[in-house]
């Protein structure tokens, strides 16, 4: 019945009604596992505020108290929230690809909806950006209370109103990239090789600024698009030093744009193939 009530519509009508719906079939698999989604959320960045917050100033290995700690709480902050948005954006856009279009052929289904077979790749990214901001707002308060000592919050509503869906969109569309690039058999690996060093490389346990005294990992650093997202909520959050906007901006803009075009290119070529 829906299905015929769709072909009834308009064109785009009926795309916009199905783009709603997969959007929403995804959601209430999310709202119906939320222990998943928050274990997957929560879990990493919270070690890493604990042990390098918390546990680390306790018993010596850092500082616990003064400008050092304020530092380092205010540090982490800004690169929890970019793993995260990280993170998510390849979880819940790359894995489930990888699983649709491998043995359970789910997006068969998928493409039987009445709308571009672009479209359902962009789905993907939007649900997947929608994922990335909804584990960012859970993992933020966590970043801020689990330290030592308080970071030094200036929140830039403008700069963290559009900053916070690009950086999410951004990594959605590495997602959908990832997801239709590489093979189930070798997804893993390559989530292992390629987003370990993009997460400790990319700015997220300190400022890019004080690479200052390693030159060369600091134009490295530059080359790690992590490292962009890092910088930008740095901007948005708190009022440590990072990376002009004027690169910030333009870098994911560009990103997203070639993870979009490529993974959506990609995205037709194995529906069709």
């Amino acid at each position: 019945m829906e299905a015929a009530s769709l072909s009834l519509r308009p064109a785009p009508a009926a795309a916009r009604a199905a783009f709603t719906a997969l959007l929403a079939r995804d959601f209430t698999v999310l709202r119906q596992n939320p222990g998943v989604f928050l274990a997957r959320t929560i879990v990493q960045p919270l070690l890493f505020v604990f042990v390098l917050g918390y546990v680390n100033p306790r018993i010596g290995l850092g500082p616990s108290s003064g400008t050092g700690a304020v530092a380092l709480s205010t540090a982490l902050v800004a690169g929890m929230v970019a793993i995260v948005i990280l993170f998510q954006g390849i979880q819940a856009v790359a894995f489930p690809l990888v699983t649709e279009f491998g043995y359970t052929r789910e997006i068969e289904d998928r493409v039987l909806a009445p709308l571009p077979v672009q479209l359902v790749a962009l789905e993907k990214v939007f649900g997947g950006a929608l994922h990335g901001l909804l584990a960012a707002l859970i993992v933020f308060p966590l970043a801020v209370v689990v330290p030592t000592a308080a970071p030094d919050l200036h929140i830039d509503w403008p700069v963290l109103l559009t900053l916070a869906p690009l950086a999410a969109i951004a990594t959605s569309s590495l997602g959908l990239w990832f997801g239709t690039f590489f093979e189930l058999r070798s997804v893993m690996a390559m989530f292992a090789i390629l987003l370990t060093p993009m997460m400790f490389l990319g700015c997220t346990l300190f400022p890019w600024s004080a690479l200052d005294a390693i030159p060369w990992v600091q134009v490295v650093a530059l080359a790690n698009p992590l490292t962009y997202v890092s910088e930008g909520f740095r901007a948005a959050v708190t009022g440590a030093p990072h990376l002009s906007l004027l690169a910030i901006y333009p870098v994911l803009i560009g990103l997203t744009g070639l993870m979009l075009s490529q993974g959506m290119r990609n995205f037709r070529k194995r529906v069709v193939a």
